[in-house]
């Protein structure tokens, strides 16, 4: 309580330069990103893996998605350790 009223005597906002908010924000904008990367990718994968199921030639657009799907976890993986271990 006591952080929240000096930071507020000092006029700072939640995300003014200095503040934790702000330090904070980049972060959870990468999460944001990520997450709707992988929501996308993910949509996109079962999508043509259920056309290619019905009988649809587009095989190569199924193991493209799969295949972005994956990195794009991957990579989101190693991100969170890397700034887990920080």
């Amino acid at each position: 309580m006591d952080e929240h009223k000096t930071a507020a005597d000092n006029g700072l906002g939640e995300l003014e330069p200095g503040t934790r908010q702000r330090a904070q924000l980049r972060t959870r904008v990468a999460d944001i990103a990520w997450t709707a990367l992988c929501v996308v990718l993910a949509l996109w994968a079962v999508w043509s893996a259920v056309g290619v199921a019905r009988g649809a030639t587009a095989w190569a657009y199924c193991a493209v998605a799969w295949v972005l799907l994956a990195a794009a976890l991957a990579l989101r993986t190693l991100a969170v350790r890397r700034r887990t271990s920080l």
